[in-house]
C-alpha cells in the first residue's frame, strides 16, 4: 500500500463519515470527496453529502448491492476516474474496507478513517473502551433469541461474548435492536449482571443518550434508528470450574438419585473426547446433561448439541442448563437418530443412551465425524459392550476399551472404608486426519450413568 503516493488520483479513497455531514470531515477527506468522479455509498449517506459532489459525478447506491462495489471501483480505476467510497465511522471497524481489500489489491485503496460511532457513544457516557469487545449484530433477522439457539442465529456471537467479557460495544440493526438485545440478556439470566446504554441519532439534531438502563427497562422500550448499544457488567464475571465438577453440581433424577455419569468416569470420558476450544460436540442420550454441559464449558468457541428422549430427564437437563451459565448448548427432546441429520458434523460424540439403536448410531456417528474426530461410549453391561465392539468390528473401525473401577471413601464409626462404584467400560473409536475410515479414537458413550 505504501508503494503508491497518497495523491495518486487512481486510488480509491474509502472515507469514514458521520451523521453531521461535512463537519465530520477533515480537509484532505473533503478535498477527495469534492474531486471525485465516482461516489459510492449507502442511500442515506449519499443524500447527506449530495451537495458536496462535483457536477457530473456518478453515484452508486450500495444498499443491498455490496457484491457490486468492487466492480464499480475497478471500472472507475480502469477509466482513470477519481473514486470515493463513503462508509460510516471507521471503515476498518466492521465496515466495508476489509471487504474491498479482500476483493481488490491493497494498493488500490487508501483508507481515511473517522471516529467510530461506538467511540462517540463511549465518550457520551464516559465509558473507557480500550478493553471492550466490539460485536456487530448487523445481521439478518433471525427472530427473538431463545435459550439454546444454534450458532446460525444472528445473535449467537453476542450471546457467547456476554459470557466472556466485562464490556461490550454493539453495532445494532433495525431487527436486532436494543430492546431485543435486552430480552436476550433476560433470557440468558443476565438481566441483573449488566448495565445498558443506548445512543440514538448520534451527531444529529435528535441525538439522545440513555446512559443507565437496566435490561428489564430496555426490553420494554423502543429506540430511534440508527443507534448503538454499550454494555458493562455490574459485578465481576463468574469464574466457574470448567472440568471435573462434583456430582452434586448437577440436579439428578429423584428418587433414583445418581443416574448421571459419575465424576471420575465423566472426567476420563471428556479427556478421551479430545475437545478443543471450538469443537462441535454431540451428546446423545443426555440424561441430566452433565457431560454435555461440562463439554460446553470446555469449548467456549464451539457448540454442544444434546438430545434426550425421556421427558423427566429432559426437564432436569433444561434446569441444569439454566443454572450452568453457558449459551453454546442446544437441548432437544427426542430419540436419536431422529433429527441428527440437521446437526453439523461433530468433532466429538458422547453416547449416554442409545434407546436400543446402538449399532445404527455407531455407524451414523462414524460416517459424520470430522477428521480426527472422537467417539466415546460408556457401558456397565456385558451385552451392550458386546453390541458396541461387534458393530465397530463390522465397520472396520479402530477402537479400544478402557475399564474404570473407582472406589470412594465412606465413614464407618469414627473411621473410613472404601466403597466400590460400579465398573464402567469406555469404548472409544475415532477418525484419522484424512477423514472417515482412518485410525484414531473418537467418541464416548454411556448407557447407564445417564448424562
Amino acid at each position: 500500500m505504501n508503494d503508491l503516493p497518497s495523491h495518486d488520483p487512481n486510488r480509491c479513497r474509502v472515507i469514514g463519515v458521520l451523521d453531521d455531514g461535512v463537519a465530520s470531515l477533515g480537509a484532505t477527506a473533503l478535498a477527495h470527496l469534492r474531486a471525485a468522479d465516482v461516489v459510492i455509498g449507502g442511500a442515506r449517506t449519499l443524500a447527506l453529502f449530495r451537495r458536496t459532489f462535483k457536477a457530473g459525478a456518478v453515484t452508486h447506491d450500495l444498499t443491498g448491492q455490496l457484491k457490486a462495489v468492487p466492480g464499480w471501483v475497478r471500472a472507475a480505476r480502469e477509466a482513470h476516474q477519481a473514486c470515493v467510497v463513503l462508509a460510516t465511522g471507521d471503515p476498518l471497524c466492521h465496515g466495508i474496507a476489509p471487504y474491498l481489500a479482500q476483493h481488490l489489491c491493497l494498493e488500490a485503496l487508501e483508507i481515511l478513517p473517522n471516529l467510530s460511532t461506538l467511540q462517540l457513544a463511549c465518550a457520551r457516557v464516559g465509558l473507557a473502551w480500550q478493553d471492550a469487545r466490539i460485536v456487530s449484530v448487523h445481521a439478518a433477522d433471525a427472530g427473538e433469541w431463545q435459550r439454546g439457539a444454534p450458532p446460525t442465529h444472528g445473535l449467537y456471537a453476542l450471546a457467547q461474548a456476554l459470557r466472556a467479557e466485562q464490556r461490550l460495544l454493539l453495532l445494532t440493526s433495525p431487527a436486532n435492536s436494543p430492546d431485543r438485545i435486552a430480552r436476550l440478556l433476560l433470557a440468558e439470566g443476565l438481566g441483573s449482571d449488566f448495565h445498558m446504554a443506548v445512543a440514538e441519532h448520534l451527531l444529529q439534531p435528535g441525538e439522545r443518550v440513555h446512559a443507565q438502563l437496566s435490561p428489564a427497562e430496555a426490553a420494554r422500550m423502543r429506540f430511534a434508528e440508527p443507534n448503538v448499544v454499550l454494555l458493562w457488567r455490574t459485578r465481576p464475571r463468574p469464574q466457574p470450574v470448567r472440568f471435573g465438577l462434583a456430582d452434586s453440581a448437577f440436579e439428578q433424577r429423584q428418587p433414583e438419585k445418581g443416574l448421571i455419569t459419575k465424576q471420575e468416569v465423566r472426567a476420563v470420558s471428556l479427556a478421551r473426547l479430545q475437545l478443543r476450544t471450538d469443537s462441535v460436540v454431540w451428546d446423545i442420550g443426555a440424561g441430566s446433561g452433565s457431560v454435555g454441559l461440562e463439554a460446553a464449558r470446555l469449548c467456549p468457541q464451539g457448540h454442544v448439541f444434546a438430545i434426550e428422549k425421556n421427558e423427566a430427564d429432559h426437564a432436569i437437563a433444561r434446569r441444569n442448563h439454566a443454572a450452568f451459565g453457558v449459551s453454546n448448548y442446544s437441548l432437544h427432546l427426542g430419540k436419536a437418530p431422529e433429527g441428527l441429520d440437521t446437526w453439523p458434523d461433530p468433532d466429538a460424540v458422547f453416547i449416554g443412551g442409545s434407546g436400543g439403536e446402538l449399532a445404527g448410531l455407531i455407524a451414523q456417528v462414524l460416517r459424520r465425524l470430522r477428521p480426527q474426530g472422537r467417539l466415546v461410549m460408556n457401558f456397565v453391561t456385558l451385552e451392550n459392550l458386546a453390541t458396541a465392539t461387534q458393530a465397530l468390528q463390522q465397520l472396520n473401525a479402530d477402537w479400544d476399551v478402557l475399564q474404570l473401577q473407582a472406589a470412594r471413601s465412606r465413614p464407618i464409626l469414627h473411621m473410613h472404608r472404601m466403597a466400590a462404584e460400579n465398573p464402567v467400560w469406555l469404548v472409544c473409536a475415532g477418525v484419522g486426519p484424512m477423514g472417515h475410515g482412518a485410525h484414531g479414537p473418537v467418541v464416548a458413550a454411556e448407557e447407564t450413568a445417564h448424562g
